[in-house]
């Protein structure tokens, strides 16, 4: 049964101050993209990684694929679309066998082999899988129509990570929705259905890298 990553890098470093996308920027040696395909070769060896970049990015990519020698995984490459839901459409059209098909995020380069390998598996047996972490600060809900604001219990609440795993012909199926700005991620997508999300433990180290800060952190955990 063969399974799918879906890598989706479509940022466009505005947060970063630069003009690099920060999918490209060098973290530890090299882009930040390339440790996060190697995490999934690593977890599966065999699995067909479908990489989703905007068009005007392909060729910058592939340059770096020839400066930092990047020629050892095979991976396609798709256009990305307006929004990440029309990437990972795009993405879904290369699927074409029944497996398992993980989505993640092409600036999440920390993602452990564990958490891989944990929402594959849950995945083959319940048909879904999102990686979620707990909440460690307090939380308030802010109404801003009635200008009040109230403690929340944190115990009620995850953080939501990637790879979100999916069985293939649920996320296709899912994935012939209309868009809708309310689709935050795939699970929400998959959830429009009437499917149950089922959870797994994600990697606290596993951060969404969106500023310099947070590219710091990163190079931090990669060196410990």
């Amino acid at each position: 049964m063969p399974d799918y990553a879906i890598i989706v890098a479509g940022g466009k470093g505005e947060r970063m101050g630069g003009s690099t996308p920060k999918q490209f920027l060098e973290l530890n040696g090299k882009p930040v993209i390339m440790h996060t395909i190697e995490k999934f070769r690593t977890a599966f060896q065999d699995i067909k990684i479908i990489l989703a970049l905007p068009e005007n990015q392909i060729d910058f990519w592939e340059e770096l694929c020839s400066k930092y020698g990047f020629v050892n995984i095979p991976h396609h490459i798709v256009k990305g679309g307006e929004t990440r839901f029309h990437s990972v459409k795009n993405a879904l059209s290369l699927v074409k066998s029944a497996g398992i098909v993980g989505i993640h995020d092409g600036v999440r380069p920390l993602v452990s082999t564990t958490t891989i390998t944990a929402c594959y598996q849950e995945a083959a047996q319940h048909g879904n899988a999102i990686p979620v972490v707990d909440v460690v600060d307090s939380l308030r809900y802010v109404s801003k129509q009635e200008g009040t604001n109230k403690a929340v219990a944190r115990s009620c609440y995850k953080i939501v990570q990637t790879p979100q795993c999916f069985r293939s012909d649920l996320i296709l199926k899912a994935y012939e929705q209309d868009y809708d700005p309310a689709f935050t991620d795939d699970a929400s997508v998959v959830e429009q259905l009437g499917e149950t999300i089922h959870l797994v433990e994600g990697n606290r180290d596993n951060i969404k890298i969106t500023t310099q800060e947070d590219l710091i952190l990163a190079e931090h955990f990669i060196k410990a």
